[in-house]
């Protein structure tokens, strides 16, 4: 028959005390390393223009992800863009599926997305801070074609999740900027 240690109240009050001191440890290793959490870019200019179309779902996200810093403010309106202090060009965004491999029958078997886009920044008066620039993010995806519905489904979430890779990288690009 198996007897069970006691735990006492002192070697709990132990155990306790080992713990807390290998969390404070680990806390201060992580803290001397340099170490931090991913904040917010802070932009060195205070109002930016952009005349990315309504319509495009990219352009959405990456004006509402600007916005959301709440240190800039995105300009849409052509009527004020003596006011901003940079103007954002989408220049490009481009969608592409291309076939990766076929069947012996010759069906589909795999594609591979691909989103392109392609963007500058620039001062009012035409200084350019990020020249013409491409971004690329590609996601490969099998097909079945007895699975078409959810295969479609799965390439639309595939799509998003690199337009908002493609909109956080340009966030970071932005940030990176250091003055005008």
């Amino acid at each position: 028959m198996k007897q069970r240690a006691s735990t006492t109240p002192s070697s709990l009050s132990k155990r306790h005390a080992l713990t807390q001191l290998g969390v404070w440890g680990l806390a201060g290793m992580l803290s001397a390393c340099g170490f931090e959490l991913r904040k917010a870019p802070s932009y060195p200019f205070k109002t930016l223009f952009t005349g990315i179309p309504e319509a495009s779902v990219f352009g959405q996200e990456l004006k509402r992800n600007i916005a959301a810093s709440g240190r800039v403010e995105v300009i849409t309106d052509p009527r004020d863009i003596e006011r901003a202090d940079v103007i954002f060009d989408l220049l490009a965004e481009l969608p592409e599926k291309l076939i990766l491999s076929r069947t012996s029958s010759g069906a589909v078997r795999e594609f591979q997305l691909r989103l392109r886009v392609r963007f500058r920044l620039r001062t009012r008066e035409g200084v350019e801070l990020i020249p013409d620039t491409e971004i690329v993010q590609e996601r490969e995806i099998s097909f079945n074609e007895s699975a078409a519905l959810s295969k479609e489904t799965e390439e639309q979430l595939l799509y998003r999740d690199m337009r908002s890779d493609l909109v956080q990288q340009i966030l970071r690009r932005l940030g990176a900027l250091r003055q005008l």
